[in-house]
Parts: C-alpha cells; structure tokens; sequence
C-alpha cells in the first residue's frame, strides 16, 4: 500500500499456522510492504507466501528440541526471546500479540504501536479453560504464571499506543494494564467469502473451530446429539477423540478442509454453530458473508459483529439447553442472506486497511 521512509519491523508471537492473528499481520503487511518481521518460531509449510516474502528474523526458541509440537512447554522463555530482538534500527515497531510479542524493546526513540489481539488469555482470565483443574499442574505451572503476570504488566510501558481489536479486548487492556485502547476490527476476506451465485441450502448445522477446551465444541454436540439434527464439525485438536465419544450418529467430524471447502459449508449449511467466548471471532463474520446466519454464545466479540434477530440467534448460558433453545428458536424464525452479507461488509479487508493506515498515519506522521 505504501514505502514508508521510516524502517518498520512487525513482531508477531509465532508463526506455525494462518490463523486469525496470522491473517491480521498479511494485511498489515499490504500496508507496509517493506517491513521486517521478528517472531518467536516460523514454519515455513504452515505460512503464507506473503508473509513469508518478508525479511523474517526468528529466537532462540526455533532452535529448541520439539519446537514445533512443543512450543508451548517453552513458555517461560519467551520473554527473554522476544526482549532479544535487535530493534535499534527501527522508527516503527507494531507488535501483533495475544502473548509476549508486545513485550519486544524498541530503540530508545521509536513509536511502538501494539495490536492487540488480547492480553495473555491463559496468565489472566482462562487458565482452567487452558490448563485444566489439575492440581499437580497448577502446582507447578504457577510461579511461572506469577512472573509471566508480573513481567507482562510492566512491558506494557513499553507501548505507547495500544489497538484493540474489539470492545472486549478494550475492556481486558483496562482491567488488565491499565491502559485505554483504540479499536479497530480485524480483516475479513469478505471478496473471497461471498454467498453462491445459485443458493442451495442443505439440511445441516456447522461448526468451524479448533477442537481444543475452551471453544467449548462439546455443549454443540451434546445439544446436537439430544435434539438429533445434522451437525458437521470441521476442525481438529486435541479434543478431537473425547467428542467423537460424545456424539451421536447425525454429527459428522470433517477435519482441516481447504479454504474452498469452508466455504462451500458456510454457503450451504443452515447456521454457523458459535459455541465459545473469543476475543472476536472471524468465523461469525465469514458465514455471515456467505449469506449464513449464526447461533452464538452471547459473550465476547461475537455480540460486537452479529445483530441478534438479523444475523443471527444469541444464547445467553454456555449451556447445552441454552444453546436447544436457541436452536428452537431459530427453527421458526427468518434470516435474509442479504441482511447477513451487509453486516459482514463492515469488517471487509479494505476498511481494515484504511483504518489501520490513517491510525499509523496520525500517531507518527508518517
């Protein structure tokens, strides 16, 4: 989008997979085609060639046993990791981090600009949700956690402006580091997710999500094994086994499927099934871009992007009657594919883009 006479380095936490977070630094990387990028590990096979056309500098922690499975055992290294990145060069540091990527040093005069996808979510608000009621692990993962608490706090002062990328994530920077925050949503593709030139629903419900605890995919099998309507899960993680033992016959575990494949589903399935609490959540968006309504927990971002009774159908407990019902409900009720497309439209790549830029733009001048 722009050559920007100021050096511009983008941190981001890992990059092992194109996942929300990952999308969000692609564009960021239209804006400023040349930036550097810094970040904890790459895997070249998971990332894409946009990304990977830039100047990438990787830690310590790529040079570790396991790094690709076990990355995350690493945790209490990675900020020593992230704080060693040579960023003297730099008049511009944007961190993208939902984990230490924020906590980079820039050079003593440098604007640093921190998008943040949230604060730590697994150090300040979902440790269960990641680390279980084990009381052993507590046990042992817990002076970790206290410190990482403590360290992540006072590298916040090392930002001097801080994005949001939704209300909620506004209110945890608040609660968390005391900090106030702009919010600007993050992209969505809504040129490449668009509704079939020739409508074709089918008799089935969806979920698009990794399979791990706190997406909270069980309350939608559970709920779709006692109401016996055709559900299809794609995705996959940990939890993976544990659900399949749940269902019943009528849901139907896909895995990864392309990006084609996706959105072939969300163009053809009744509803997108939106079961967890997430900092935004892009899949509500994208389904809503294919003309799709959503059925989703009434918590976090979702109730930033979907009109309840337009786009889609809230429920209010994390709760397998409270999902039934909303599911009830949505049976005798109408959605136009026109209404959802026009939401979605709000959060298109391009006015990411221009909010984005105009933000840089006026905090530096550039």
């Amino acid at each position: 989008m722009m050559s920007s006479p100021k050096k511009i380095a983008l941190i981001h936490d890992w990059l092992n997979g194109m996942r929300g977070g990952e999308k969000a630094l692609e564009v960021i990387t239209d804006i400023f085609p040349d930036s550097d990028i810094c970040t904890l590990l790459l895997d070249e096979n998971k990332i894409s060639q946009k990304i990977l056309s830039h100047k990438i500098t990787t830690s310590f922690i790529q040079r570790l046993p396991f790094w690709r499975s076990k990355y995350r055992s690493y945790l209490p290294f990675f900020p020593r990791a992230v704080e060693r990145f040579d960023l003297s060069e730099y008049d511009l540091v944007i961190s993208i981090s939902h984990c230490v990527a924020k906590g980079a040093i820039p050079a003593k005069n440098a604007m640093h600009i921190c998008y943040c996808l949230s604060p730590v979510r697994y150090v300040w608000q979902f440790y269960d949700q990641y680390f279980g009621r084990n009381r052993l692990k507590r046990l042992i993962l817990k002076p970790f956690l206290n410190k990482i608490r403590k360290w992540d706090y006072e590298s916040c002062l090392r930002v001097n402006h801080f994005i949001a990328i939704s209300k909620t994530v506004a209110d945890r920077i608040k609660k968390f580091y005391g900090r106030e925050s702009d919010i600007i949503y993050p992209p969505v593709n809504t040129a490449y997710f668009t509704p079939a030139e020739k409508p074709c629903r089918e008799d089935y419900f969806l979920v698009v999500s990794a399979l791990v605890p706190y997406k909270r995919i069980d309350i939608a099998v559970g709920a779709f094994s006692k109401l016996g309507l055709p559900l299809r899960i794609v995705g996959n993680g940990p939890e993976l086994k544990k659900l399949k033992r749940m269902a019943s016959s009528n849901i139907v575990f896909e895995g990864w499927l392309s990006d084609d494949e996706v959105r072939e589903r969300y163009r053809s399935c009744r509803a997108l099934i939106f079961p967890g609490e997430e900092d935004f959540g892009l899949t509500p968006i994208e389904a809503n871009a294919c003309g799709t309504p959503v059925i989703a927990y009434r918590k976090g971002g979702v109730v930033e992007s979907v009109v309840d009774g337009i786009t889609g159908i809230f429920f209010d407990e994390q709760s397998e009657d409270s999902l039934m019902e909303a599911i009830k409900k949505f049976e005798i009720s109408k959605f136009e594919s026109n209404a959802c497309r026009a939401q979605s439209l709000k959060f298109d790549t391009e006015v990411f883009k221009k909010k984005f830029f105009d933000y840089i733009l006026k905090q530096c001048r550039i």
